[in-house]
């Protein structure tokens, strides 16, 4: 068992770690925050195979608690570690900021020091991590991440201020800090030269492009695009916003087309992937009867039963699929072949439908045909 020591652990990086931490077999925890005494984190250390300080401070009263938060807090640390006769590996997370001189980068530069001397003298691996701009769930807005009050703030309908959209903010996921530090506990050969270290997958964006994509996620609750969840930033940056919903705006409302023969109501679109829609039929109700000339669309019931039928507009051979919600099938409709759905059911019968293409008013490439 590696028994691991985490401080800080009810900051936002601390919640994330503990939480992914929690998760992995053969190992116990040890969660110290700043509530915590001193005589606690004394056991803690002597209990401890690695330490992962992310204990710190950046919005103090006074400058001088920097120094007290930010050093002080590591060098408690080492020296219970030296009092023990323990060498153990610390992983320190430290900011970009170390390298401006300003009271947080120098107690922030100090610190790595304090640590990299820790190393060399009792010949044990630390790692120094110079962080930049975290974004993701759980980071407290209005603090210290411009991102995150961003996102809390468009979440929730409150007004924001860009003083100069051009403005570069170099950035890291959340969850790309986490794996790091999770391989972190398998490496086996590591250089113990090496103290400072990096996290592989970092964004550099502009104000206006952070914004920007904010605004379109949240607009995309009313016109349904969702954005390009290839791209990392983008599908990182979605679910932090989901993460700073209000609890009672978790849901949003669909356009329902209603009539007589039942609705049907658009779930997704997508710019190059399509949208998802969602048919519900009366019974006895067939819908269709058209065919495209590019457009595809895959059918798939999933509650209710029915008939899927098609005929090749050159041929009068018609085919017939009889589908239900006991066994989900996907029928695939092709281009050229008219086609309609009949519910058979005695229920409404309720069918998921994607087609290839978002749907476009001034080229709907859908053509009126008996099946």
């Amino acid at each position: 068992m590696k028994n691991i020591l985490i401080t800080g652990a009810n900051g936002f990086i601390g919640k994330n770690l503990t939480a992914s931490f929690k998760e992995l077999k053969d190992k116990k925890l040890f969660l110290y925050d700043i509530e915590d005494s001193l005589e606690t984190l004394k056991e803690y250390v002597a209990s401890a195979d690695i330490i992962f300080h992310l204990a710190g401070i950046n919005r103090p009263k006074e400058d001088s608690e920097f120094i007290t938060g930010n050093l002080g807090s590591l060098e408690k640390v080492i020296n219970f570690c030296e009092c023990n006769d323990k060498k153990i590996p610390i992983v320190l997370t430290s900011s970009i900021q170390a390298d401006y001189d300003n009271p947080y980068g120098q107690s922030k530069k100090q610190a790595e020091e304090a640590l990299v001397s820790y190393g060399m003298r009792n010949e044990v691996k630390v790692y120094v991590y110079r962080l930049k701009n975290v974004f993701g769930k759980w980071c407290r807005p209005n603090y210290n991440s411009g991102i995150s009050t961003f996102t809390h703030n468009i979440a929730n309908d409150i007004p924001i201020t860009i003083s100069n959209r051009e403005n570069v903010v170099n950035l890291v996921y959340i969850d790309d800090i986490i794996d790091e530090f999770t391989h972190i506990l398998d490496r086996q050969n590591v250089d113990i030269e090496k103290y400072y270290h990096e996290i592989a997958i970092t964004y550099s964006k502009t104000l206006g492009e952070i914004v920007d994509t904010l605004n379109k996620i949240k607009d995309s609750r009313n016109d349904l695009i969702i954005l390009d969840m290839e791209n990392g930033f983008e599908k990182k940056l979605y679910s932090t916003f989901l993460s700073y919903l209000p609890k009672d705006k978790f849901s949003y409302d669909l356009k329902m087309n209603v009539d007589n023969r039942g609705s049907f109501t658009e779930f997704i679109r997508t710019e190059n992937k399509g949208q998802v829609s969602v048919n519900i039929s009366k019974p006895g109700i067939t819908k269709g009867n058209h065919w495209h000339h590019t457009k595809t669309e895959k059918f798939l019931v999933v509650s209710g039963k029915g008939a899927i039928r098609f005929r090749d507009i050159n041929s009068d051979e018609i085919i017939e699929y009889l589908v239900s919600g006991d066994k989900l099938e996907v029928v695939d409709i092709p281009p050229g072949y008219t086609h309609n759905i009949s519910n058979l059911g005695e229920a409404d019968m309720v069918t998921v439908m994607w087609a290839n293409e978002k749907f476009d008013p001034e080229k709907p490439d859908t053509f009126f045909l008996e099946v």
